[in-house]
């Protein structure tokens, strides 16, 4: 299915956004929340053609919104010939049901859009797997109660991805495949175990790139390796895990994770379905933490990153923040406050390069503990020795002038053995 989705291949799809200004947010927060639901409708393939807002206490059960303020905004839809009300929460089933009665079109929330999303940028087994778990879970309490409701919707945003032809499936037939792809993702995370086990006997330590999306993440990846990760100025442009290996100048391979993006409103079904690839995050010797300092809300971001994290079980981590996009206009007064709350925090930017070389030294920096400082005393004749430690280690000092060779080196653990008739002294 194209990404860009168009009704009677004629046009995009027109969507009309609606937010809700409850007394615990506030108004910009509501306008950033929906501008931030008009670009995950341009990444999915849709065109916003307007949006609505209303201020209330809280939710109404049967139409989440009031049936007045509904109604004017239904009446706005037709005026613009809107296929899809995009609602910036999520929506209970029967919320779901009558919405779509009042509009008299396809409503969906925030998550089924983000899932519809997710659907389109999956490309490995393990991604569709992952996508189409969350999407039944999300689908199944519909399934369950509205089934001639949901069965008569058809194509387009919402409604792409594996799980689209569970819609035609019964409740029981739904509950059997979400266990088989939770089996099908346990052997995943069995795989991913062992090959974490391979790792360990390199003790190459791992570097996981978190943050929220379209942070520059995939930017940064690739100018640091020379992977060549999909990078685009979109929400979510990229999702399946990349993994490459960094050689610091310190002399010391890192391997370098990059993960799915975090957002606001982040579904929990989502959360629970990537577990298996968020599992590189958990199992990280370090986070890098890039966050967009030329947004007006970094810091909205960055504690949206954090909530992610919390729920994941890696809130804990050692974590580098990466000043990212310092290139763009209104950077400078963001990475001020940055600085005065995270000191170690390096500015960069990944797009021009500017910045690079002070990243990598502070990772290097930032990863010494994986490496024990020890001074040797090597016979000037095992040349082949000294190679191997001014190729695997970090060599500070190297001094020819006596009977033998003396050099204090970094060398990873899984030196020591090899190494261990040279060691004098642990520094």
């Amino acid at each position: 299915m194209k990404a860009l989705i168009k009704k009677a291949n004629r046009r995009p799809e027109r969507v009309f956004l609606v937010g809700v200004e409850l007394k615990s947010r506030d108004t910009w927060e509501v306008r950033d929340s929906l501008d931030e639901l008009g670009q995950l409708v341009n990444t999915a393939g849709g065109e916003v053609v307007g949006d609505g807002t209303q201020r209330m206490e809280a939710p109404q059960s049967a139409t989440f919104i009031g049936s007045g303020k509904a109604a004017e905004l239904a009446a706005r839809c037709v005026e613009s010939e809107v296929d899809t009300v995009v609602f910036d929460d999520e929506l209970s089933p029967a919320q779901s049901r009558n919405l779509e009665t009042l509009f008299n079109c396809k409503v969906l929330d925030r998550t089924a859009l983000i899932l519809d999303i997710f659907a389109q940028r999956a490309r490995t087994k393990e991604g569709k797997l992952q996508v189409e778990l969350a999407q039944l879970q999300h689908l199944l309490p519909r399934l369950t109660k509205f089934w001639g409701h949901l069965s008569r919707q058809k194509g387009g945003i919402g409604m792409r991805g594996d799980g689209e032809t569970q819609l035609e499936t019964d409740r029981r037939r739904v509950q059997d495949r979400i266990a088989k792809i939770r089996r099908e993702l346990e052997d995943v995370r069995r795989q991913r175990a062992t090959q974490r086990q391979g790792r360990q006997r390199n003790l190459w330590p791992l570097a996981s790139i978190v943050g929220y999306t379209n942070a520059g993440k995939s930017t940064l990846i690739n100018a640091l390796t020379g992977a060549h990760t999909l990078a685009e100025d979109k929400l979510f442009a990229t999702l399946d895990p990349t993994t490459r290996r960094l050689h610091l100048p310190t002399n010391q391979n890192v391997l370098l994770s990059d993960t799915v993006g975090f957002i606001r409103k982040l579904p929990h079904g989502l959360v629970e379905a990537f577990k298996a690839t968020l599992e590189e995050v958990v199992q990280a010797d370090l986070l890098l933490h890039v966050v967009d300092v030329s947004h007006p809300q970094a810091e909205a971001q960055v504690e949206a990153v954090n909530v992610v994290l919390e729920e994941i079980g890696a809130s804990q981590k050692p974590t580098l923040m990466v000043l990212n996009k310092l290139d763009r206009p209104g950077a400078t007064g963001t990475v001020a406050r940055f600085r005065e709350l995270f000191p170690t925090a390096v500015s960069i930017s990944a797009l021009t390069g500017q910045g690079m070389d002070e990243l990598t030294a502070e990772l290097g920096v930032q990863l010494k503990p994986v490496r024990d400082l020890v001074e040797l005393l090597v016979p000037h004749g095992d040349t082949q020795a000294i190679a191997r430690l001014h190729a695997l280690g970090q060599v500070l000092e190297c001094d020819f002038s006596g009977e033998q060779t003396r050099l204090q080196v970094r060398i990873p653990p899984y030196l020591r053995a090899e190494f261990a008739a040279y060691i004098v002294r642990e520094l």
